[in-house]
């Protein structure tokens, strides 16, 4: 996973890369949340099924004050899709798909969301160790782009009271060896078990403060057409058939959400 960070002086340069964590006789450390993945991916390949997801991570771009310290005022006050001038932040959000692509990671899209200073960029689905990798690299470089432009990123469930909250879409697709369609099964298995898996989706008291408002899901709930449910199942076939899990927010380790 040795990655060159492209923000870095060419002189000296830095990388980034993941590893898994052992004790000093080779033994995975326990709490290695990467390794627990993957190890969950081999016991899925035993039962014949391999995934791919896709998680769209929402943020926002709040301003400094003059000791460059977060301030909660937006960025901008655009809205839902809202392009510039009213958009302040597109320009931003080019100069982050721009760096991702030099580091291998595909964005697909990228807009502004539906609160004050709110963006969401999506990045094209991968397998599922690369995809929790991606998404804590996404993190670094929202954080880095923002902060060369003298904002703040702030990708916590409900940073503003009166606004929507940020979530961690998670679309997600399933394929069994056997050719078997077991999506209806995957779905019916994380609708029984959401309970449990809150706690590892939704790690902190804020994130609860996000529920139930505006298009943040409330009931354990699955529509083909509704955005604010549970599971959405977007009107897609073939390769891009998928569901979309919507509760995890960006605060969750993604490593052990996917798990």
């Amino acid at each position: 996973t040795l990655m060159v960070l492209p923000w870095r002086p060419e002189h000296g340069r830095v990388v980034r890369m993941f590893c898994s964590i052992t004790y000093p006789d080779g033994r995975l450390f326990e709490c290695d949340t990467r390794s627990i993945l993957i190890r969950a991916i081999a016991d899925a390949k035993q039962d014949g099924v391999t995934f791919d997801f896709g998680p769209e991570l929402e943020f926002y771009l709040f301003q400094l004050d003059e000791q460059g310290n977060k301030i909660h005022t937006p960025y901008d006050e655009a809205g839902y899709m809202d392009i510039a001038p009213d958009d302040k932040g597109e320009n931003i959000r080019r100069e982050i798909c721009l760096m991702l692509e030099q580091m291998g990671i595909r964005p697909e899209s990228s807009h502004h969301e539906e609160g004050p200073g709110q963006n969401e960029i999506d990045f094209r689905y991968a397998d599922p160790v690369t995809a929790a990798d991606n998404a804590v690299t996404f993190r670094t470089v929202v954080h880095t782009i923002a902060a060369r432009n003298g904002l703040c990123a702030d990708f916590s469930p409900k940073p503003l009271a009166h606004a929507p909250g940020n979530g961690m879409h998670v679309n997600f697709s399933v394929h069994a060896v056997d050719g078997r369609d077991v999506m209806p099964e995957v779905i019916a298995g994380i609708l029984a078990h959401i309970t449990e898996m809150t706690a590892f989706l939704n790690a902190t008291e804020e994130s609860y403060h996000r529920f139930g408002v505006g298009k943040a899901p409330g009931y354990i709930s699955w529509s083909r057409e509704n955005r604010s449910q549970l599971i959405r199942i977007p009107a897609a076939d073939g390769e891009y058939r998928r569901a979309e899990l919507r509760s995890p927010d960006p605060m969750c380790n993604p490593y052990l959400a996917f798990t």
